[in-house]
């Protein structure tokens, strides 16, 4: 009896090896995937607290934002589709020459908390998923506050104020560039030193840089809503991937407005509904293959249709795993053997929706992202498309390549940082008994970053946050959840 000879999977559209597209993957996972180390994770704390510092200072300036306010930390740069709006290229700024990680900071400048009840917008002037925000909705103290920054229509012979997109990022990029600035002239020791700040579209970007490690935010102002929105009821009562799996509440527990309009909204009072909240809570409940898949193949999309991010937006790679959960069993979607199948169905999902002009929005349905696109552009992103899925190895061999590259340019940062730092000490010690001091300053960061790391370790799943004066690190106070240390 002749043994069975085991063929190697191909693709059968490319002719490549699947074997080789999982294996690129994988390697482009182990690029990819920031490890902390105990030095590393104490310097992205001190800049996420110095961050939240700047805006403290912004809330000081004229109090238009609110003074507790709750922010939402999302990983990856507004570039990358982590919501859906218009912003500018990077420019000539690049991961490893310029940043080593990239948030994008939601910054609620009002709060509409105190319901708990399906929440009704003003949709009457704008298509599904977005809104006008009347200021009815507030007390006069805030109309007064923010009537700046408001259009000013009559209807029915009252007057009604509207915040406008527009006037709230223009507002929000100079307070944030007068807060920088002083922090820039007046610098304090062990504080973060902000290297660039920028207005990127509806963004503001910030760049700080602590020790050997350099973070881009991109911090977008938005409305804050606790509740559900009534226009996105009736998604709850389809089937979903994370059925069983998570408690509706936990999904619907509040949205946000963010500074973006439709093509035919007015772009000086609409406003883009935002379920960024809900991606967060839903995305612990995506197999991990599938998500690192899914990283791949965002930056292999990311990188062939870039001149393209105008109007194929990066966030709709994003619905496209959401949709794809839905509809594809996860016990398939969590096998380490279906990567590169997955990954091609990702490419082949693209090419479709763009053939049918279709990808609504997961949360909202009735909204087609990409139903504005005419015949030729769509006929322009399908041929990138299909030059990707023609030789899917290669491209992601390219990716592969690009975070090797910016990964070794973020050793090589961090390694000047360091040599820097120890010629400093170097310097000082030649100079007189300052070294000494030097010395106890880096035994303290060591011994702080160890106590952080015991906590973590000690406290699984709680919010753990560490509070230093810039004058004095001898005396680090600790918060985990509500409790102080």
């Amino acid at each position: 009896m002749s043994e069975e000879v085991e063929f190697e999977k191909i693709d059968f559209r490319s002719g490549c090896s699947l074997d080789r597209v999982q294996s690129l993957i994988n390697i482009f996972d182990d690029f990819d995937r920031h490890e902390f180390d105990d030095q590393m994770a104490l310097e992205v704390h001190t800049m996420k607290e110095h961050i939240f510092n700047i805006l403290g200072d912004v809330q000081k300036l004229d109090g238009k934002l609110p003074a507790a306010n709750e922010y939402l930390l999302l990983s990856g740069g507004a570039r990358d589709g982590t919501l859906d709006i218009e912003v500018d290229g990077i420019g000539n700024m690049s991961r490893g020459n310029d940043f080593d990680l990239d948030y994008t900071l939601f910054v609620p400048v009002l709060k509409l908390h105190d319901r708990n009840q399906p929440v009704a917008l003003d949709m009457r002037h704008s298509i599904p998923c977005h809104s006008w925000l009347s200021l009815k909705l507030f007390d006069d103290e805030t109309v007064s506050r923010w009537q700046s920054c408001c259009c000013t229509i009559e209807q029915d012979t009252e007057t009604c104020h509207f915040l406008s997109p527009p006037k709230v990022c223009d507002w929000f990029h100079e307070a944030l560039c007068k807060v920088t600035e002083q922090f820039q002239q007046n610098p304090k020791r062990g504080q973060p030193n902000i290297q660039k700040a920028e207005k990127n579209g509806v963004a503001t970007t910030i760049i700080l840089s602590s020790g050997g490690t350099r973070i881009m935010y991109d911090l977008v102002p938005v409305i804050s809503f606790r509740g559900w929105p009534a226009v996105a009821m009736g998604w709850l009562s389809e089937n979903h991937f994370w059925d069983g799996l998570i408690p509706e509440e936990e999904v619907i527990t509040g949205f946000h407005l963010v500074p973006a309009s439709s093509l035919v909204g007015n772009k000086d009072m609409e406003w883009r509904l935002s379920f960024a909240r809900s991606e967060v809570q839903l995305k612990r409940y995506i197999p991990l293959p599938f998500m690192k898949t899914f990283y791949a193949f965002k930056a292999v999309m990311n990188r062939a249709l870039g001149r393209f991010s105008k109007v194929m937006k990066p966030y709709i790679l994003r619905s496209l795993l959401l949709w794809a959960c839905d509809r594809i069993k996860l016990h398939y979607l969590a096998s380490e053997e279906t990567i590169a199948e997955c990954f091609l169905g990702l490419i082949d999902d693209t090419l479709q929706c763009l053939l049918s002009r279709s990808c609504p929005n997961y949360f909202i349905p009735q909204y087609n992202m990409i139903g504005h696109l005419d015949d030729e552009t769509v006929l322009k992103l399908c041929q990138v498309v299909l030059m990707v899925r023609s030789d899917p190895a290669e491209h992601v061999q390219n990716a592969v390549d690009q975070v090797k590259a910016a990964r070794e340019s973020t050793k090589e940062y961090h390694d000047k940082q360091i040599k820097l730092r120890s010629l400093r000490k170097d310097e000082i010690g030649e100079n007189g008994g300052a070294a000494t001091d030097l010395g106890t300053d880096s035994r303290q960061e060591l011994d702080l970053a160890e106590k952080m790391r015991r906590l973590v370790d000690s406290n699984p799943g709680k919010s753990i946050s560490v509070f230093i004066n810039p004058d004095d690190h001898s005396q680090p106070h600790f918060r985990i959840d509500g409790k102080f240390f």
